[in-house]
């Protein structure tokens, strides 16, 4: 599984064996992304995808110095499971 981030739509995207599996969407905001909408396809549901998907943006986000505001529930929910994460979380800008 590979996570990529698509600027151009403003979303980064999660690609099993070069298909579309999934994404996370964002509203860009400086260095702050707001998150707004987290989707798998129903091919790819119950197989660790969301997650992957969550673990590949963030750790990219952390990588480049960047912040989140999870709107998103599904990204939210993975943060409050995953408290590794909870340092990336900030207030809307």
């Amino acid at each position: 599984m590979l996570v990529e981030e698509n600027a151009a739509k403003h979303r980064y995207e999660i690609l099993v064996d070069d298909a579309l599996a999934g994404f996370t969407a964002y509203l860009p905001r400086g260095e702050v992304l707001v998150f707004t909408h987290t989707e798998v396809s129903d091919a790819f549901q119950n197989m660790g995808v969301g997650s992957a998907l969550m673990r590949g943006t963030l750790d990219q986000i952390r990588a480049q110095g960047g912040r989140v505001v999870p709107r998103c529930p599904f990204m939210a929910a993975f943060i409050e499971r995953h408290p590794e994460y909870a340092d990336l979380v900030t207030s809307p800008v």
